[in-house]
């Protein structure tokens, strides 16, 4: 086949594109230049078959064209053809571009001798032009490129949509229907994505550096939806990842409904979609009420549910592996109605494989609250390859969240003020080094009143905090074993749960 002319060279080299390494939903296509591959290729585009014909001669290239290089949307630059010289044909089915497609009229070589100095800048320039646009477009829009994605991952139609969205459906119907007969993770994305885009926003009930927590409406129904800002899209993104583990649900583990996204062209609300909790967050609860003993122990009992259930592994083929939270504290727990806690806010937790015996740390740049960080994270000395590591840090917090709960208990009359752990020791947003300093080289503790002594349940309470804050995590106690302590401990005070 003859040789093409230089100036032919720079265009058509942008059609063809080099292996594509697999992946779930990859198109396989022709490609003329993959002689390594068996002159084929993966992509997550499109084909192209392209027919150029120059002095009467036909030149025929195939090959795979990236989704990221599909722009403009709905007319990309690299499947328009070109009148008299190029004919090409994009498409999205495994192998479709093996096509032959109609030769153009060509060009003859002495019509271009007939081109002056502009006419040949043009044809040299435009494809570079083009070329830059793309670069400037692919970088410019990457993060928004990824949301798109995701949200076309999102994007699914099922006429089964139907069925699950009754009239008659509640959010608890709905998802204890899907949740107990399928795998246990929760919605299907199509029934989350409905969902969502059909909750009413009433008002705002908190913030963060996440963004901000609303009170929604679906169905004469409250939910919480977090809404997540477009610059943290990753955490959003590994906070569903996480609730959506294989048998996470649990009654003390904040419960997930639907994660989606609003994407207008212009900018992106990223949401996450939960249970919701009149009472807000054990933080805020404890500031506005005290507690009785058999209501200090209703929550000590539910929030360490809820970590052991979080902590164990269940083993199966719809098993759950164990995950650690990592930013335990009061502002990350919440109060149900009925006085037992609900763990929330799962951004920063890790899942451990034990088949592997690998932990999968999310890639983000945030760390838990210096305040509750346990002696050997503040320290740096935490082993990060060992998962019981994570474990005994989440511990030590949840020994510090107890005191926080038992200094509001009202025992004879008296009861504490609200306090933050170490409010005596350390600044309002104490520094690494602050913390440091009084935990690792001090070796203080929050302190534990000596009239607790005359309550056995607050003696108990005093006594597992001090077992939860031992400087060395290994000795700590474990979620399970405070949770067997309490639950005999409402027996003896005849606390119905």
């Amino acid at each position: 086949m003859a040789e093409l002319p230089a100036f032919f060279l720079v265009t058509i080299s942008l059609l063809l594109v080099v292996e594509v390494p697999y992946m779930a939903d990859a198109i396989r296509c022709l490609c003329s230049d993959c002689s390594k591959t068996n002159f084929t290729c993966e992509t997550d585009g499109a084909c192209m078959v392209s027919t150029t014909n120059i002095d009467g001669e036909k030149y025929q290239m195939r090959g795979c064209i990236s989704l990221a290089d599909l722009v403009p949307v709905g007319k990309p630059f690299y499947c328009l053809s070109s009148e008299d010289i190029r004919n090409t044909h994009c498409c999205d089915t495994d192998f479709c571009n093996k096509i032959d497609i109609t030769v153009p009229g060509g060009y003859t070589k002495s019509s271009s001798s007939s081109w002056g100095p502009v006419e040949l800048v043009a044809v040299i320039a435009v494809p570079l032009f083009l070329l830059c646009v793309v670069f400037i477009v692919v970088v410019l829009f990457h993060c928004h490129q990824r949301v798109y994605h995701n949200r076309q991952r999102l994007d699914l139609e099922d006429p089964s949509c139907e069925m699950y969205l009754a009239k008659d459906k509640t959010l608890p119907d709905l998802v204890y229907d899907l949740s107990t007969s399928g795998s246990g993770s929760g919605l299907p994305l199509f029934v989350q994505r409905t969902v969502a885009r059909t909750i009413v926003l009433q008002e705002i009930i908190g913030k963060g550096r996440f963004g901000e927590v609303w009170r929604g409406k679906w169905r004469g129904g409250d939910v919480a939806v977090k809404i997540f800002s477009s610059r943290e899209e990753r955490s959003w993104f590994r906070e569903a990842e996480i609730y959506q583990t294989v048998m996470l649900r649990h009654e003390n583990i904040l419960g997930f409904i639907a994660a989606d996204n609003k994407d207008n062209g212009t900018w992106t609300q990223l949401w996450l979609v939960s249970d919701y909790h009149e009472h807000g967050s054990l933080f805020d609860y404890l500031n506005r009420y005290n507690v009785t003993i058999e209501g200090m122990i209703k929550l000590s009992l539910s929030a360490a549910s809820g970590l052991a259930h979080l902590h164990m592994e269940i083993v199966g083929t719809q098993g759950k592996p164990g995950i650690a939270h990592r930013d335990l504290k009061s502002k990350n727990i919440l109060v149900k109605k009925n006085g037992m806690c609900a763990i929330a806010d799962l951004g920063l937790a890790v899942r451990h494989d034990s088949l592997t015996d690998t932990i999968d740390i999310a890639p983000n740049q945030r760390v838990g609250t210096k305040r509750y960080m346990a002696p050997e994270v503040l320290d740096e000395t935490i082993n990060m390859k060992h998962f019981d590591s994570f474990k005994c840090a989440d511990i030590y917090a949840l020994g510090l969240v107890y005191w926080e709960i038992a200094r509001r208990c009202s025992a004879g009359g008296f009861h504490e003020e609200y306090q933050l752990p170490y409010y005596d020791l350390v600044p309002s947003d104490p520094s690494i080094e602050e913390m440091r300093k009084v935990v690792c080289d001090q070796k203080l503790r929050p302190n534990i009143p000596n009239w607790w002594q005359s309550y056995e349940a607050l003696r108990v309470m005093g006594k597992m905090m001090r077992e939860c804050w031992y400087s060395n995590g290994a000795a700590r106690l474990t979620a399970l074993r405070i949770k067997k302590t309490l639950s005999q401990l409402s027996i003896q005070e005849d606390v119905k749960i």
